[in-house]
């Protein structure tokens, strides 16, 4: 039987950044992962696939784009080839997970590929090509999640599907309807809208993107409906159907009057849920709270001194870099040393065109906990780069304390903010003021200047440029 420092279970991104960080501080490290490639659903069927696909549609979008602008018939052979889409989107799937294998050899980590579970809290068993025993000293699970479901939605994989499916369909939908205005629905929405597909969202809340500041939801909702996108908020969906090729999904408007969508696919979008199947944690004593996530304290420390739990197994946004940070903060515990994290400063982004950033706390959140804040708003249409590149859509919004000037949120919307958030979360990392950004020198032409002007808008109302 093989014995190690530490072994991992789950190789998404945070399992094999905790893998390498341990590997790196001198631990005999494994890794367990039940499927073939490693990566989770992050690199699989998560994060990478759907960039990949935003990517290609966008391509396709700006192309179609530039020739109703100019009045330009479109020639015939433009057209959307779905199978290379997809077969081009398999393609970087492959080369990064690729990527995670050449990284588990330079660290010299060894790799399982079976199911790991639990015998007690110091062996795992592993039923793969071959069943296997390990046993280490400290365990780190990082099983992440699965798409969620209503108790009443029939997933069949077919055509009432999940993100997982959306990532592969071998043809592009008449009427693609969407259970869910979260991010994972949005974006992949956007991919087939751009394609051709009539794109209707239900959402169960009053907006889209119901977790981020309000004034990001309004303003994407107004940006994709532009492009085509349809929405019905305060919808709740009751009852989803199929009969052959077509579904139906009936629910009742904020009214409390029932609604029918007709449509060839069903897209159920309603968040994720922990994924723990198969790990046996009774064998090892470690708890679970009533939403199926694994408890944990400060340190990431289950009840079980030796075992610790990262990423979307536990509380807390389910994000690919909030699992590697918590990664390395667990490498870092079981070194010895005293990593921390912020999670204020984890950023949450939506990969929609506009792109959607924000880090820190949201209006709704400072004025429910009677927080006195000024806010500096700066529309991206009012710079030159974003005229020249044709993507005015969208605002950089700056959220300060009325009285220390301390910068306690950051919204944006628009192109490459997804980039663009990061020197918000450096700055509120460092405890910058509204006026400490304001005064920082920003290169011209860019998308970033919105940020400066935002902050000058903030600090005593002087921004420059509107």
């Amino acid at each position: 039987m093989n014995s190690y420092d530490v072994a991992v279970i789950g190789s998404g991104p945070g399992g094999y950044v905790a893998a390498i960080r341990c590997a790196q501080l001198g631990m005999k490290t494994a890794i367990i992962e039940k499927y073939n490639t490693l990566g989770g659903t992050c690199l699989n069927v998560g994060c990478i696939p759907s960039k990949a696909l935003l990517d290609s549609s966008h391509h396709y979008d700006d192309a179609i784009s530039h020739f109703k602008e100019h009045g330009i018939e479109i020639p015939g052979e433009v057209k959307v080839n779905l199978e290379q889409m997809i077969a081009r989107k398999q393609g970087v799937v492959d080369q990064t997970t690729s990527g995670i294998d050449f990284l588990m050899n330079k660290n010299k980590i060894d790799v399982y590929h079976g199911i790991g579970s639990f015998k007690d809290a110091t062996h795992i068993e592993i039923k793969g090509e071959k069943n296997e025993e390990i046993e280490a000293k400290k365990i780190i699970i990082a099983t992440g999640s699965k798409p969620s479901t209503l108790p009443f939605i029939e997933i069949d994989k077919e055509r009432v599907i999940t993100s997982t499916e959306a990532l592969k369909l071998k043809e592009i939908p008449k009427h693609l309807i969407i259970i869910g205005g979260g991010v994972i629905g949005l974006e992949l929405g956007q991919v087939y809208s751009r394609l051709g597909a009539e794109v209707s969202v239900i959402e169960y809340m009053d907006r889209i993107i119901p977790t981020m500041d309000g004034g990001l939801s309004k303003e994407l909702q107004r940006a994709l409906k532009k492009k085509g996108m349809k929405f019905f908020t305060s919808h709740k969906v009751k009852e989803v159907t199929r009969k052959g090729n077509s579904v139906t999904v009936k629910a009742d408007d904020k009214k409390g009057k029932e609604v029918s969508f007709e449509g060839d696919y069903c897209l159920v979008s309603v968040g994720r849920r922990p994924y723990t199947d198969g790990l046996n944690l009774d064998n090892a004593g470690v708890k679970v709270n009533e939403r199926g996530q694994v408890e944990v304290n400060d340190h990431l420390q289950t009840n079980v001194a030796n075992i610790y739990a990262i990423g979307d197994v536990i509380k807390g946004a389910m994000l690919a870099h909030k699992a590697e940070e918590e990664g390395v903060l667990v490498a870092e515990s079981l070194a010895g040393q005293k990593p921390h994290i912020d999670y204020n400063l984890i950023p949450g982004v939506v990969y929609t065109w506009p792109e959607v950033a924000a880090v820190g706390k949201t209006e709704e959140q400072l004025k429910e906990a009677g927080v006195k804040y000024k806010a500096g708003q700066f529309p991206m249409r009012a710079l030159g780069r974003a005229r020249a590149s044709m993507d005015i859509d969208g605002f950089v919004k700056i959220l300060a304390d009325a009285e220390t000037d301390e910068v306690l949120g950051v919204h944006m919307i628009g192109a490459r903010t997804a980039d663009l958030i990061s020197e918000a979360v450096t700055a509120m990392e460092f405890r910058a003021s509204a006026e400490d950004i304001s005064r920082m020198s920003h290169a011209h032409p860019t998308y970033a200047e919105a940020v400066k002007e935002a902050a000058l808008a903030a600090t005593e109302d002087r921004a420059l440029h509107v």
